[in-house]
């Protein structure tokens, strides 16, 4: 009986536990000019970045990305595990930006 008791709450704490994955975000930088996401087939991120001839989608919880808008600047941040979704752009998580 001891057990399956144990097993029991075993079972319910690895069941109760989340797991975030944080592997194999690799580090980007891009230089361009950060203009508001307006209108679009895919439902992510608030502004974009056109750099080297492709679009990125962005977000970011420490940087205003207002501030920054059709300003040209280098950005350093994070790829977010999971995008591109079906036809959109790469997603990037903004943790930097300095003026170009």
């Amino acid at each position: 009986m001891k057990k399956i008791v144990m097993l029991s709450m075993l079972v319910g704490l690895l069941s109760s536990c989340t797991m975030k994955k944080t592997g194999g975000m690799s580090t980007i930088v891009l230089t361009g000019e950060i203009t508001p996401l307006g209108m679009t087939t895919f439902q992510y991120g608030t502004h974009k970045i056109n750099s080297e001839n492709k679009t990125y989608a962005l977000q970011s919880s420490r940087v205003k990305l207002d501030d920054f808008v059709n300003k040209s600047v280098t950005l350093k941040g994070k790829k977010v595990l999971g995008y591109p979704i079906e036809v959109g752009p790469e997603l990037i998580e903004v943790s930097e930006i300095s003026f170009k």
